[in-house]
């Protein structure tokens, strides 16, 4: 039996950090129901490249929010948001703890923060924006809102340049940091939460592992995926599900505009990109309890970690 505090486990980290099988082992050895925060892995048919866990994985440890939308729909923060909130009660309904696993930071962020109401784009002030741009560069307004925004700043890449722009464009809007109004409301307030973050000990064996799993993702067949997804009249190149890492190098394969060594050589360089941003994430998230280090080695420290807030609910 559960106690009655509500208590909810997020397990995050970058790409290609063994996240899954972690949380496979966790839900194994403690009743936690997992769910996923991930913004590839909720489009159906989009399997081998966003290594979605198998059937008989998913048959062993079932995930929630996988497979919820053709890869034709839209699907928001916002919404992520919604529908997280209700899956994270329904498994405390049930006695059992919520396992949040995944790298989406920004999903991480609007259940930890919420989504305050921001304004609306304003037309004179992204143009003016726009042509400071053109003529002091996109570093120029980085510094400018790391001055006004450090919080903000640290969660967004220097090469960002839609949302520099609407960080600054909200606080001319506004006067505040967008941080400041985003932490207006915190959905996960009335719950006991716990962060913990798996990594490699250092850049170069994740890099590794990126290598590694998408040559694994290659051999799976992933080319065969993206054609099925290439020959569809409703997607495009511009469609949100095909400009993830991965499908959009190999949509541009497909399409003609990179050689197949190419498409190989951008996708892992768009994945190593990635797991900087999500460590970037990470890196400023607060109260995050670490494990560095390969997961079979930190797979009994994580477990006794749990281990430890289980028995404070028992």
């Amino acid at each position: 039996m559960i106690h009655p505090i509500k208590s909810i486990i997020c397990l995050m980290g970058p790409t290609a950090s063994g996240k899954t099988a972690l949380a496979v082992e966790i839900a194994q050895r403690f009743p936690c129901d997992i769910i996923s925060v991930d913004s590839a892995m909720i489009y159906r048919g989009m399997d081998i490249g966003t290594a979605k866990p198998t059937p008989d994985i998913l048959h062993i440890a079932p995930h929630r929010l996988i497979d919820i939308l053709d890869p034709a729909q839209a699907y928001s923060a916002g919404q992520f948001r919604i529908d997280a909130l209700r899956e994270i009660d329904d498994v405390i309904q049930n006695e059992k703890i919520p396992l949040l696993v995944g790298g989406t930071m920004l999903y991480f962020y609007v259940l930890q923060q919420g989504l305050a109401p921001l304004p609306t784009a304003n037309p004179a002030i992204r143009f003016a924006l726009l042509s400071r741009a053109e003529k002091e560069g996109w570093d120029a307004l980085y510094t400018d809102l790391m001055q006004i925004d450090p919080v903000i700043a640290a969660r967004i890449h220097p090469k960002d340049k839609q949302r520099i722009q609407r960080a600054l464009e909200v606080y001319e809007l506004t006067g505040k940091p967008i941080s400041v109004l985003q932490a207006d409301t915190h959905p996960l307030s009335g719950y006991d939460v716990h962060y913990l973050a798996i990594a490699p000990k250092d850049r170069a064996a994740l890099h590794i592992h990126i290598a590694e799993r998408f040559q694994r993702m290659l051999a799976l067949g992933f080319l065969d995926e993206v054609k099925q997804l290439y020959a569809r009249d409703d997607l495009t190149a511009k469609s949100p599900s095909m400009r993830l890492v991965g499908y959009r190098q190999a949509w541009a394969y497909l399409a003609g505009e990179y050689s197949y060594e190419e498409m190989r050589e951008r996708s892992m360089a768009a994945t190593r990109q990635l797991a900087k941003r999500q460590l970037t994430w990470l890196r400023s998230w607060p109260r995050v309890n670490w494990f560095e280090g390969e997961v079979e080695s930190q797979k009994e420290n994580v477990c006794q970690w749990i281990n430890n807030i289980h028995s404070r609910l028992l």
